[in-house]
């Protein structure tokens, strides 16, 4: 047995739960070993039976000496399993469980953790866990010590998976370690055996963490190597074709002068920069990042623009139709006047115009099958959300293409480096000028009808239009106080806002009746639309003046900051409600940062810090990286990681088990809406 190998080839065990493993991406023994605990039970009490107090949780070991199974008035059974170790007797119960009458037998010496109690003069236990030793000798991998408690599924429980990975790792010795040995021994790193043992069965925290820390630095590693590679294979590949800027100077200034508004300086430094790589005859693989509103819309134009003068096509993609429809808007608007054939290819538009200079779509550009002539340039937006496969092929429909990418999440600078490694990056961190900053109010539940009333004065005297937000389309059982636009639209018709025109938005209405509603919004037929976060991406309504966030605590700082950016758009002062009914300290002060904080990377920064990784983007947000074991708030570890990366890299060769692992990780994968 070796890492690769295959689960379902150890037994009948593994081959009963093979499907449901591979649901959560365990196929081989690596895969299972790789597949760590999230937290961990405390067993470190064993105590003897006569000295357990009433109150206390421990564990108790001993030998069965009575099995039994009695039932209630009410038809419920009991089941207690009697428990000696020489110092006194338990009784261990067990409700309705009588599959124990034929599982534990007197004789058996067993383990038990839980609660003790007393009934009368004897000690009774209500068991948390238990297991079945061979004897008093054998390990206890369920009741005793730091026990793990792993990521379920149903068929799928920790007990099970706690068994199997016991097993497996006794019969392994050695493994061999694909990091340097002189890169241990810097950074005080354990052995992989040694770290795979203790994350799964440590004895104690600190042992713990050391493993943890030991797996979360090899993971970094691994994905710091791989951006590294693809950055020199991007470099080493075919030459593309340079643009010419210079020679097009002119026409670029008539087109940036033809907006309506003076680009940043922003904005001026990353069209300088992408300038910069098209210039050059290695395909440019450039980032650009920027808050909702900042402008990349316009850059990308201006870019598409160059490509069409130097007689190249270019291609926009977008993650969702309504923002593909909204570039194709934008685009056009810009480009058309200067002869630029811009043309929309996304499931719901049949145009099968192939005489085209700029083609803006979803995934259709690739399944329609956009028929380019001399793609030149691709632009992506919102890239994360699509996976490397789809990317790919676009990139496949050209000579090696240029390829711009955008998004608006708000990564913190850490995260970037590693995601976005093998990258150039270009930052947005300006509004364009005459926006204002947009004001935002926390509005607990007992002001919620003083600010209904003051958005109907806003409607009515000012002819404002209000965005609605609520986290969820339909009713949750296990969030009942989780706003369900459904409900919630039907609630605000009848009680809320019954003078006033409203619309309904989320992401499994039809796309003609998505571009419908948006387009009497955007025509002021409708004074309020309530949505889903759908509106996140790609709805641009400059006469909305109004935001208010439903539940906001289920929101990131991240998402929200990108949710209040759909307003704020025209010259009028906007507004961002934040409703919730949490009475939580906590809550209030971290919803408070969006009073004081615009910029969209700093509050992902907050968030990262007061909630940790795995609640950092909120309800419904994309751009987290894909990772397994490492923490996004350790950032000391994703320096040294890339520093090692950046140090082992030009010799990487000289380590075979190294480059095997490097080939094996994937680029983060996280497909479309």
């Amino acid at each position: 047995m070796d890492l690769s190998t295959p689960l379902k080839t150890l037994g009948p065990v593994f081959r009963m739960k093979a499907k449901t493993l591979e649901k959560v991406g365990i196929v081989n023994v690596e895969d299972f070993l790789f597949y760590t605990p999230f937290r961990y039970d405390s067993n470190l009490i064993v105590s003897e039976i006569g000295k357990a107090q009433p109150g206390e949780t421990l564990t108790i070991q001993g030998n069965v000496t009575k099995v039994s199974n009695t039932f209630t008035k009410r038809g419920l059974s009991i089941q207690k399993i009697t428990v000696e170790d020489g110092t006194g007797k338990i009784d261990l119960t067990f409700f309705n469980q009588k599959f124990l009458i034929n599982t534990v037998h007197e004789g058996d010496f067993i383990s038990a953790a839980g609660r003790i109690d007393k009934f009368g003069n004897r000690l009774t236990m209500a068991v948390r866990s238990y297991e079945i030793l061979k004897s008093e000798n054998d390990s206890a991998i369920n009741t005793t010590g730091l026990v793990p408690v792993y990521p379920q599924t149903q068929n799928l429980t920790s007990k099970w998976i706690r068994g199997r990975i016991k097993t497996i790792l006794d019969q392994i010795e050695t493994l061999p370690d694909y990091l340097p040995a002189e890169l241990k021994e810097e950074n005080n790193l354990p052995d992989l055996i040694a770290a795979l043992k203790s994350i799964h069965f440590p004895k104690s925290a600190e042992e713990a963490n050391k493993a943890r820390q030991r797996l979360s630095f090899d993971e970094l590693l691994l994905k710091n190597l791989a951006s590294l590679e693809r950055k020199e294979a991007w470099e080493k590949k075919a030459k593309t074709d340079a643009f010419e800027v210079k020679k097009h100077q002119k026409e670029i200034e008539k087109l940036i002068k033809s907006i309506p508004f003076e680009l940043t300086n922003a904005q001026k430094k990353a069209v300088e920069e992408i300038f910069g790589d098209l210039e050059k005859n290695i395909p440019m693989n450039r980032l650009l990042q920027g808050d909702v509103g900042s402008g990349k819309t316009v850059v990308a134009g201006i870019v598409l623009y160059l490509a069409y003068l130097n007689g190249f096509q270019g291609a926009l993609m977008a993650p969702t139709e309504i923002l593909a429809n909204q570039h194709y808007v934008t685009i056009k608007k810009l480009l058309e006047p200067f002869g630029i054939r811009v043309e929309l290819f996304t499931s719901n538009n049949k145009n099968k115009e192939e005489n085209f200079d700029i083609a803006i779509g979803t995934h259709s550009l690739i399944q329609k099958g956009a028929k380019f002539k001399k793609l030149g340039l691709i632009v992506i937006d919102e890239q994360q959300r699509f996976g490397v496969e789809q990317r790919a092929t676009l990139a496949e429909k050209g000579n090696n293409p240029h390829v711009l990418t955008m998004t608006a999440t708000p990564i913190p600078r850490t995260i970037f480096l590693t995601i976005y490694a093998d990258l150039k990056v270009s930052f947005l961190n300006e509004l364009p000028k005459g926006r204002q900053k947009i004001k935002t109010h926390l509005v607990p539940n007992e002001k919620r009808q003083k600010g209904y009333a003051w958005i109907s004065e806003k409607i009515k005297t000012e002819k404002s239009q209000v965005f609605i937000v609520c986290p969820f389309i339909e009713p949750s059982e296990t969030l009942a106080t989780v706003k369900a636009v459904t409900e919630e639209v039907e609630h605000l018709k009848k009680n809320v806002f019954p003078n006033f025109k409203l619309g309904l938005l989320h992401g499994k209405m039809k796309t003609a009746d998505k571009d419908k509603v948006v387009a009497d919004f955007k025509a002021g037929k409708l004074d309020i639309l309530v949505a889903t976060p759908v509106i996140e991406v790609g709805i641009d309504i400059p006469t909305a003046d109004i935001m208010l966030i439903e539940a906001s605590e289920r929101f990131g700082l991240a998402q929200l900051h990108q949710l209040r950016g759909r307003v704020g758009r025209g010259q009028k002062q906007s507004y961002c409600f934040l409703f919730t009914e949490s009475k939580s300290d906590k809550t209030v002060e971290r919803l408070t940062y969006l009073q004081t904080i615009d910029n969209g990377a700093e509050l992902a920064e907050v968030d990262l810090k007061l909630r940790g990784p795995g609640e950092m983007f909120g309800t419904m947000q994309h751009g987290i990286p894909d990772l397994k074991i490492a923490n996004l708030s350790d950032y000391p570890l994703f320096e040294l990681a890339r520093k090692e990366a950046e140090k082992i890299y030009p010799s990487l060769k000289k380590y075979p088990n190294l480059v095997t692992m490097v080939q094996k990780t994937d680029t983060p994968k996280i497909s479309k809406d």
